[in-house]
């Protein structure tokens, strides 16, 4: 090859070498899909500082809410490949919202870079203080001597918490009608007052209120018991085989370098694996995971076929 020819290729090689080498060398944008306050908005916030020591550079949350996480997904699928733009995304943006939705303007496993499975959690099944129902068991007989008068809510159609909903409804015979909102954070003054009858939450934001004796705690939606909330029933003891957990997981756009992405993926892990990390994901609800950036698009890979066949078998639809 002709040394004019190997000239411009020796220039793009060191380019991309002196980008990974001096990579970050501003503050990193983390995009949460969902409103401030909401269960992925706070374990971002939880992750951003230990993060932000680890890759020696500012990590800022910025809130990109609505139509289910789908705007805030865009627009880090539309961001520059240069790890300045990552998402923290969860089920509701890369396992169900491509299943519930096949318009949505982005692709789940083409348009993103995986970088790191951050954490797991379950849902809690949380009533106000004035329902009748104080188990799991005393909350199904209810909805069915009152099919259609109980009502649910949602962080939006497409998301996590309407499925296990609809999932919890096809699994246990129930009729309850479904009311979105724009995260579950904007849904916790009508279920505290009454207005909403139940909501199927992340153990992250619904775990404090059960605590702080502002609803009550029915079940947890993971198979079995989890430490994460000590003594608390699982759903599946009524409705054998009913699981439904959240992951957060996070990604970089189309295209990311390998090198920047096994540098955020090295400090991730590093973050996950700090004992204040842990002891703070613990009070919120979330079991850290981390991991390799290949075991983490199995993972959702695994994940979407799963709730891919509930929506298709359930009919369920985003609208």
């Amino acid at each position: 090859m002709k040394l004019r020819y190997l000239f411009p290729l020796l220039l793009l090689w060191l380019a991309a070498s002196v980008s990974a080498q001096t990579y970050p060398a501003k503050p990193i944008r983390l995009l949460v899909p969902f409103p401030a306050g909401g269960a992925t908005d706070i374990l971002a916030r939880a992750l951003s500082q230990k993060l932000g020591e680890k890759m020696g550079q500012p990590v800022v949350v910025e809130n990109r809410p609505g139509a289910g996480g789908t705007i805030g997904a865009d627009a880090a699928s539309k961001a520059a490949p240069d790890g300045y733009t990552l998402l923290l995304a969860t089920s509701s943006t890369h396992s169900i919202g491509p299943a519930i939705n096949p318009k949505i303007p982005y692709n789940a496993e083409t348009d993103f870079t995986p970088i790191a499975y951050v954490a797991t959690s379950p849902n809690i099944v949380l009533v106000p203080n004035s329902s009748p129902a104080r188990t799991m068991r005393e909350f199904i007989d209810y909805a069915r001597k009152n099919p259609g008068r109980l009502n649910y809510a949602s962080s939006g159609n497409g998301t996590i918490v309407h499925l296990s909903t609809e999932y919890f409804k096809a699994a246990s015979d129930t009729f309850i009608l479904h009311i979105p909102y724009r995260g579950t954070a904007l849904a916790m003054p009508d279920l505290i007052s009454g207005k909403v009858d139940v909501l199927f939450d992340s153990l992250v934001t619904g775990m404090p209120h059960v605590k702080d004796g502002k609803l009550r705690g029915l079940a947890v939606t993971s198979l079995k018991p989890t430490a994460l909330a000590p003594g608390m029933p699982t759903v599946a003891e009524v409705l054998p085989g009913y699981e439904s957990t959240t992951w957060f997981g996070l990604y970089g756009p189309k295209g990311l370098p390998a090198d920047i992405t096994a540098k955020v993926n090295q400090a991730v892990n590093a973050a996950l694996g700090e004992t204040d990390v842990k002891e703070r994901f613990a009070r919120l609800g979330a079991e850290p995971t981390g991991g390799t950036p290949q075991a983490f698009a199995s993972l959702v890979r695994a994940d979407t076929a799963k709730w891919k066949k509930i929506i298709i078998d359930r009919k369920i639809t985003a609208d």
